[in-house]
């Protein structure tokens, strides 16, 4: 039974559990409380669209990335954070916006960007497969959505490098939205307001 808040509204919370916590593989199909692991999930959009969820982990054989590669990479990319969260603290202070140094110095190292391709065919070979109209799945943190052969390839990215995320609206749409634009919008004034503004100061 989902969890209803304080306004009615039911939320249905599924956890994907992915390499980074694979202990909590074991329980795939078990619930806790009011939350369902699953190792893999089919979410059926309100247009009627099936994608294929999963964590991303599954396509790492295919891309070749072994055990010994992925404990590698996952080291290097801790230390890609930490210079990103310093680098960011830097520009915060100095007025600029967030920006991704780690996804900047990723997309320059040799064979990322083929390896992030490889990475994407995988998964929209195993979506085509199944027979669905798309998969969903984080895993290499490159946000990204993109329609090939008819299978629609959704990436969320992550949250604390690129701080994106995925969003389903009431018909069905799904979009990729990153933070850094929200509170963007939120810290600048509606068109409107500032027209005004700029009419009373010509008043004045």
């Amino acid at each position: 039974m989902p969890d209803t808040d304080e306004s009615g509204h039911q939320t249905r919370v599924i956890y994907l559990p992915g390499n980074h916590d694979e202990p909590a593989q074991q329980y795939d199909n078990m619930s806790f409380g009011h939350v369902e692991i699953h190792r893999e999930y089919i979410h059926t959009t309100a247009n009627g669209k099936k994608l294929l969820l999963l964590h991303g982990d599954q396509f790492d054989s295919e891309v070749c990335f072994g055990r010994l590669h992925n404990w590698i990479g996952d080291k290097a990319y801790d230390v890609l954070l930490l210079l990103n969260r310093w680098f960011n603290a830097i520009r915060t202070k100095h007025g600029y916006p967030y920006w991704s140094l780690a996804g900047h110095i990723k997309t320059r190292i040799r064979g990322a960007n083929d390896a992030i391709a490889r990475y994407r065919e995988a998964a929209i070979a195993r979506a085509k497969k199944d027979k669905l109209d798309g998969i969903v799945c984080g895993h290499i943190h490159h946000p990204e959505i993109t329609t090939i052969d008819g299978i629609t390839y959704y990436n969320d990215g992550d949250w604390v490098e690129n701080c994106s995320a995925l969003t389903e609206d009431h018909q069905g749409n799904i979009s990729l939205v990153f933070w850094s634009e929200e509170l963007a919008k939120q810290s600048s004034p509606p068109l409107s307001l500032v027209a005004k503004t700029h009419k009373v100061k010509q008043a004045a």
